[in-house]
């Protein structure tokens, strides 16, 4: 379930990837390469709570694959045509794919992992990993053809689609466990709410430094698309450090306690990314993935905990809805840039690491659902 992870989320970081090369080949304004970014979230924000409501009642092992197909389709078909609205129509469909996978795997992951954060983790660790290889894929195979090389990318998604099709045979039983959780706790959904706002201003951070920091590194250091791409590839590739250090330190001082202090680290980062001149910035770029994938897979499971009887629902909003949301904040990233600068645009970026700080702040650890301890 992780390696298929792993494929589904190349489809994530392939649209931020992306977002250099129509700038270069099509000419589009900050705002409208933004604009894509969005197209990819929007209909993912609506549509992973719906499909997690959907998977509290029913447990779906068999969207899997066909959702991992339909992420990697948009993708594919995004660089075909050179209208900007069909342009944003594939990668609305791949942002559909990808909304339908995650509440089902994450119920299903959850199921099979028994309760352990490092198994949560590693299924966490999946998709950081995805995110890490899509600027690598992209660049790999439209830098090299262009645009019209995008059907290429439909690979992953054919990889990813046979993954998740072994592993619910294997997982048999455990696949479908946990559909609807009979005899849970109570719901906390102010806790929950909560969460799910900090959440959302960890989104608004990760979007807008995945949709510009390629750009952005291109301006400030120099050295070509290569620069940008190594910067993006920093920002995912910590996500494997950070995911399943997590997972550890959870273990040892708490949940919460952790997510807390990997906000305050990420408004360092965040303000060392755009102040902080010459290749330094690169150590800062790293600084910010580890403080905004500590907490990843540690999201999940407090939004489990805090609605043990609707784990889809939790599922859909803590790793999806959440995470795609900050897509509706890269436009106004990208208008302030076209009005401003790259560097003023990014700015503001500093501020919801706080917010998600306070937030949290007073927030007690939930018990695990099902009453059981935790195991790391």
């Amino acid at each position: 379930m992780s390696l298929g992870h792993a494929c589904v989320d190349v489809y994530q970081g392939a649209v931020a990837a992306l977002v250099p090369f129509f700038v270069a080949e099509r000419a589009y304004s900050y705002a409208a390469a933004s604009g894509i970014v969005l197209a990819a979230s929007l209909l993912s924000s609506v549509a992973q709570p719906l499909f997690g409501v959907v998977t509290d009642r029913w447990a779906l092992p068999w969207l899997l694959p066909l959702a991992a197909l339909a992420a990697g389709a948009g993708v594919a078909a995004a660089g075909v045509g050179g209208s900007y609205a069909l342009t944003l129509v594939a990668v609305a469909v791949s942002g559909v794919g990808v909304a339908a996978y995650h509440p089902e795997a994450a119920r299903a992951a959850r199921a099979v992992a028994g309760g352990r954060h490092t198994a949560m983790g590693w299924f966490a660790l999946g998709g950081n990993v995805g995110f890490a290889l899509a600027p690598l894929v992209v660049s790999a195979v439209v830098g090299a053809g262009g645009l019209r090389s995008t059907p290429l990318l439909v690979v992953p998604a054919v990889a990813g689609a046979a993954l998740c099709a072994a592993a619910v045979r294997r997982a048999g039983p455990h696949a479908v466990d946990g559909a609807a959780a009979e005899g849970a706790g109570a719901d906390d959904w102010v806790s929950f709410l909560r969460l799910s706002g900090a959440v959302v201003c960890r989104s608004i951070v990760f979007v807008g430094l995945s949709a510009f920091v390629a750009l952005y590194v291109r301006e400030r250091v120099g050295g070509g698309p290569a620069a940008g791409t190594a910067a993006l590839c920093v920002l995912y590739a910590g996500g494997a450090v950070g995911t399943l250090a997590g997972s550890r330190l959870a273990g040892r001082y708490g949940r919460l306690a952790v997510v807390r202090r990997s906000y305050l680290v990420t408004v360092v980062a965040v303000a060392g990314v755009v102040c902080v001149p010459g290749p330094a910035l690169y150590l800062f770029v790293a600084l910010a993935s580890a403080g905004l994938y500590v907490p990843f897979s540690l999201h999940v499971t407090l939004g489990q905990d805090c609605l043990p009887r609707r784990m889809g629902t939790a599922s859909g909003v803590t790793l999806g809805l959440t995470v795609s949301v900050g897509g509706i904040a890269a436009p106004a990233v990208g208008a302030l840039a076209d009005a401003t600068s790259l560097q003023v645009g990014l700015l503001p970026l500093v501020v919801p690491p706080v917010v998600a700080w306070l937030l949290l702040r007073g927030l007690r650890e939930p018990a695990p659902a099902g009453g059981a301890p935790e195991r790391t």
